[in-house]
């Protein structure tokens, strides 16, 4: 009964937004594949109107509940991946298309790789098979319409920035589609609208024994201001012990590996944890180590005691401003250090108001004009796309939605074959098609089991990554007014279920417009990484995906609900009353792995699992930003450039 107060008082119980169908069925394509086969090929005329993405008002960009990798999205590649799925698939339709390149994955990598393909080859057709409702990949926009407004939030990457310089391609890329990220910035900058609210941290009793909110956090990473650490940490529940050493570990400079060279001490630096670093090195107290052990998370996907010391040295963790190390690279860092070690990188921090997922959607109108209105980069932001026109047959390129590939073959001796066949599974049935070259932008561990004839080592390699599971929970509510008297704009929640959670980023670009006072709708931003401290990180982030694929919706919102409500009470803010939509973001297979220097070896140049992975197979390329093991939007381009050019 206790149990059933609180769902209430939580508001479990209230009738938000949950919008996981249109056109009053699942849009996502079902793992069940036995019989009912279309005769012929009456399937693809024109304005059949078969499949749920020609059906008018189809827009899943609206959807709420659970997203990211949604449920239909994956059941017949696991079924694939197990072994299972022609046991019960049946022999394929044979659609009778024939393509000059097929792509499958239709995110960033993949719809670069149709654009450059197409940049060489105007009059080639190109289709692009996707397994989600929507294009675009981890590049998810999340659309929320709140009181007649308009919402915008990503539902996976974010940010254009990358901790390596643009290559000529990757930038020229983005030139043509009209986007300067660095202009915007300059342009677009809205941070006055939060002018006033401050950072702060929620201790929960769970971690920290009481649930307190501590408003104003210190200065960190080099920026000025905030409050001093004394003054900081003597508002927060920590141990007087752990206090102390917080206030060492921040302030002091103490070389904790004296009588080594620079080099010496990144060495030795990379085959520790910063956990490690911590207990055994500054020697803090264990009361410490809750404090930091989350703060890794968002790049890495694990917590300290998975990351590299040196790796979070780059990113300007405390603890080592006396060690002296010089600056820049080491060959032992990870790519994200790497980049946060190395000052010559284009500074910027602009992002469109529904994150990458505006990039996707530019590249689309490029290919197909009449799929979507406007054409400046601005416009992209509120431009309604008309899927329908996605996939028709008049047009030079398609996008098919809802189309898992589930086998990639040459159609005869890979040295010598002329074309790849392609089947894939769509709304219970399996269709094939047939293409002169195919670009494989999608996750490489999946890759092995679509394509059997690649060499054994090229499999291995491919299943290597583990990709880093992480969630995205976008909650809107109907006004801000418990952060404005809380005086905050974000929190770090460094013992909770989502580690964070803060207004959404404040932009206005085209007629897109942010809320601008606390009583208009606005939308939070929740971030979850999970995964199981003590494991190395390839196994910490299996764990993690089985954890999001076993987790219903309905215990992600009552943790949000449940932790809204002890974040901002104080604010005024009642979860039962104030939260009008809730969409979780689910990402299993989330960042491409990016090679970790504790847990990996020191592989030769070009050696890395990576490199043999992504080697041209036949009339079969390979790209996506797990061909880089970097998790960056530029380096999906760049992957995709490559494959093109390969298959040229």
């Amino acid at each position: 009964m206790a149990e059933q107060n609180q769902d209430k008082h939580l508001g479990m119980d209230r009738p938000i937004g949950r919008r996981d169908f249109l056109n009053g069925v699942a849009i996502a394509a079902g793992s069940s594949l036995a019989g009912g086969f279309l005769p012929g090929l009456e399937w693809i005329a024109e304005g059949a109107e078969q499949f749920a993405q020609d059906k008018p008002d189809y827009y899943p960009p609206t959807l709420t509940g659970m997203r990211g990798s949604h449920d239909g999205s994956f059941e017949a590649a696991h079924s694939e991946r197990d072994g299972n799925f022609w046991k019960h698939a049946g022999s394929p339709i044979e659609t009778g298309e024939t393509y000059d390149l097929v792509v499958v994955g239709g995110g960033i990598s993949g719809l670069a790789a149709a654009y450059f393909h197409r940049k060489q080859n105007p009059s080639a057709r190109v289709l692009i098979l996707d397994n989600h409702d929507d294009f675009g990949g981890h590049a998810k926009r999340n659309e929320f319409h709140v009181n007649g407004r308009m919402l915008l939030a990503n539902g996976g990457t974010v940010s254009i920035e990358s901790p390596f310089p643009y290559s000529a391609e990757a930038r020229g890329l983005l030139t043509e589609l009209g986007i300067e990220p660095a202009k915007f910035e300059e342009k677009y900058d809205d941070s006055k609208v939060y002018k006033g609210l401050k950072s702060a941290y929620f201790f929960d009793k769970e971690t920290f024994g009481t649930d307190r909110l501590v408003v104003g956090g210190p200065a960190q990473y080099g920026r000025q201001g905030g409050v001093s650490w004394p003054d900081f940490l003597a508002k927060t529940p920590l141990s007087e012990v752990a206090q102390k050493d917080i206030i060492r570990l921040q302030e002091a400079k103490v070389d904790y590996l004296p009588g080594l060279s620079s080099d010496e001490k990144k060495d030795k630096l990379s085959r520790i944890s910063y956990k490690d670093f911590l207990l055994k090195l500054v020697k803090v107290d264990p009361g410490v180590i809750p404090f930091y052990q989350t703060r890794t998370h968002g790049l890495f996907g694990v917590g300290i005691d998975g990351v590299a010391a040196l790796d979070c040295w780059g990113l300007r963790f405390p603890g080592f401003q006396g060690m002296n190390l010089a600056p820049g690279p080491y060959r032992r860092m990870g790519f994200t250090a790497l980049g946060e070690a190395t000052p010559e990188k284009e500074a910027y921090h602009f992002h469109f108001p529904d994150g990458n997922a505006s990039i996707p959607r530019a590249l689309v109108r490029a290919l197909i004009p009449d799929a979507a209105t406007g054409h400046t980069a601005e416009d992209i932001v509120t431009a309604r796309f008309d899927y329908s026109k996605l996939d028709r047959s008049t047009s030079p390129v398609r996008i098919r939605l809802s189309s898992i590939a589930v086998r990639i073959r040459h159609a005869g001796d890979p040295t010598s074959a002329k074309e790849v066949e392609i089947s894939y599974a769509r709304e219970k049935k399996v269709y094939n098609v047939r293409t002169n070259g195919t670009v494989l932008a999608c996750w490489n561990m999946m890759i092995p089991y679509l394509c059997p004839e690649l060499p054994d080592t090229q499999k291995e390699a491919l299943k290597y990554g583990a990709k880093v599971p992480l969630v995205y929970s976008v909650v809107a509510v109907k006004n801000w007014k418990a952060f404005e008297k809380l005086g905050i704009q974000r929190v770090s929640c460094p013992g909770m279920y989502h580690t964070g959670v803060g207004l959404d980023q404040a932009v206005n670009i085209g007629d897109y417009k942010c809320s601008q006072t606390p009583e208009e709708p606005i939308l939070l931003r929740m971030t979850r990484t999970p995964c199981m401290p003590g494991l190395s990180e390839r196994d910490q982030h299996k764990v993690g995906r089985g954890e999001l694929l076993t987790t219903s919706f309905e215990t992600f919102e009552r943790n949000i609900r449940d932790q809204l409500s002890r974040v901002l009470s104080a604010g005024g803010f009642d979860p039962a009353r104030d939260i009008d939509a809730i969409t979780v973001n689910r990402w299993p297979h989330g960042y491409a792995y990016e090679y970790n220097p504790l847990w990996d070896p020191d592989w030769p140049e070009d050696h890395r699992p990576c490199d043999i992975a992504r080697r041209r197979f036949g009339r079969i390329a390979i790209a996506n930003s797990d061909a880089a093991a970097a998790a960056y939007t530029d380096q999906a381009i760049d992957q995709g450039y490559r494959a093109v050019r390969e298959l040229a």
